[in-house]
C-alpha cells in the first residue's frame, strides 16, 4: 500500500471518524471500502451466477420455450 493525504472539509472529517467509531474500522479502511464501491469496484473473475433456483430447462433446449402447448 502507498501512503496518501486527502484533503477533506472538517464535516466530512468528524462524520468519518464517527462512523470508524460505530462500525470499528479505520478511518482509511472507510475511504478504501467507499473508492472501490464507487469508483473501482473489483472485477468480476469467473462465472456470475444469476439465478439460484431450480433448473427447469438446459441451454440445449432453449427455444422449446416458444413452442406451443
Amino acid at each position: 500500500m502507498t501512503k496518501t493525504q486527502v484533503y477533506l472539509p472538517k464535516e466530512d472529517l468528524s462524520a468519518l471518524h464517527d462512523l470508524a467509531k460505530r462500525s470499528g474500522k479505520s478511518v482509511a479502511e472507510l475511504i478504501r471500502e467507499a473508492i472501490r464501491r464507487t469508483w473501482a469496484p473489483p472485477r468480476a473473475r469467473g462465472p456470475v451466477a444469476l439465478w439460484d433456483g431450480p433448473v427447469r430447462s438446459h441451454g440445449a433446449d432453449h427455444d422449446t420455450i416458444y413452442d406451443k402447448p
